[in-house]
């Protein structure tokens, strides 16, 4: 398989390096410590079409493939893991799974005013007694004259405490879900307690309430109880951005690490020139590299139309576990220094330690690669 990027797909990814590098990256460490995500940068965002990534442009998105939007999440991530998971949710889960299951009307009412940014947009799955097993939640919906009514309890819910918009998932019988779309200040809607996280700290995530909310038919996403086959598609091309996001902290980490090694002198001379530093550098580098192919891989079959669910699997787990070892060797390699906030490694590590959780932990993507395995095998 060729990867010879179009021009338009290297002028787009330009043009997010470039944002990233001189609008985003500056300000990282200030909004992680501000410990919110900085909502008055929205109206940018939407500007360089980056809350509408793939929204058809009839509906005011951007009508960019898999493959350009990996490219786009990588810089994100390269600049601020935060901002770069905010964008992910928002595009890759709410408006993904618009995007596979919404019809014509639901596209029409809810795609357009997120991709111009009047709000975020948030994916209300997980619970408190439901992650990895996700269809396993105990919210419920009940059917009550020409609509519904959602009880219940979302938890971290990423933008949950700043979206606008939300797909909502709740329990419609035996290991059954439904979706919802859900307006902030529906009665009955609203955010919970507000998590406190070891890193992503400009990054909303939140608990989501239910109580007796009503919502209509015509806000139903997909079919009655059928909504757990739209989840795993939702998550399958979700893999690949944070696959993508994850890349992008590791090669922040490693440019900050060689930059570091380069100039830092110990025993007369550079310890870039210290093979147990270069060792560590070559191991990121590569490391990163193989997992962007991997990445890069399942989002040219999903554009292609062709089965990409385990390519996808393969692609987040090396590509996030890749990401979390060159950013903890890129720590070492600046030693007492990185461990400090003077320089962004340390909030990387943090911030990288999440990919291999969200949308899949690299347990569930290790059973999905072992399933086909074992099908392959029959």
């Amino acid at each position: 398989m060729q990867f010879d990027y179009r021009d338009d797909q290297l002028a787009v990814r330009d043009a997010v390096r470039d944002f990233g590098r001189g609008r985003i990256a500056p300000s990282a460490e200030k909004w992680s410590e501000n410990g919110a995500f900085p909502l008055e940068l929205l109206p940018e965002l939407a500007q360089l079409g980056l809350l509408g990534l793939a929204v058809p442009a009839d509906l005011g998105g951007a009508g960019l493939d898999a493959l350009t939007i990996a490219l786009v999440m990588e810089e994100l991530g390269a600049a601020d893991g935060s901002i770069a998971l905010t964008i992910a949710a928002h595009n890759s889960l709410c408006i993904g799974h618009l995007l596979v299951a919404a019809n014509d009307e639901q596209k029409r009412r809810w795609l357009p005013p997120l991709a111009r940014g009047d709000y975020l947009g948030a994916w209300a799955l997980t619970e408190p007694s439901s992650g990895s097993d996700a269809i396993a939640v105990q919210s419920r919906v009940v059917r009550e004259g020409n609509g519904y009514v959602l009880n219940g309890t979302k938890q971290f819910i990423t933008n949950g405490g700043v979206a606008g918009f939300a797909v909502v998932t709740a329990g419609a019988g035996e290991r059954k879900l439904s979706a919802f779309g859900v307006l902030r200040g529906t009665r009955g809607f609203r955010p919970g307690k507000t998590e406190k996280k070891m890193g992503l700290h400009a990054s909303d995530t939140s608990q989501l309430v239910l109580e007796d909310c009503r919502v209509g038919e015509r806000d139903r996403i997909g079919a009655d109880g059928e909504a757990f086959n739209d989840v795993k598609k939702v998550l399958d091309r979700g893999r690949i951005g944070i696959g993508a996001l994850a890349l992008g902290l590791g090669r922040a980490a490693l440019g900050t690490a060689i930059g570091y090694a380069k100039g830092r002198r110990q025993f007369g001379r550079p310890i870039a020139e210290f093979e147990m530093i270069q060792w560590k550098l070559v191991r990121a580098r590569t490391q990163l590299d193989a997992g962007r192919l991997l990445v890069h891989r399942a989002a040219a079959l999903a554009d292609c139309g062709k089965p990409f669910s385990v390519a996808a699997s393969k692609a987040k787990l090396y590509a996030t576990e890749a990401a979390s070892r060159a950013a903890n060797d890129c720590l070492q390699i600046l030693g007492g220094y990185g461990y400090l906030r003077d320089y962004p490694v340390e909030r990387i590590v943090r911030d990288a330690r999440l990919m291999e959780i969200g949308e899949g932990t690299s347990e569930v993507q290790r059973i999905v690669i072992a399933r086909d395995l074992a099908r392959s095998a029959s």
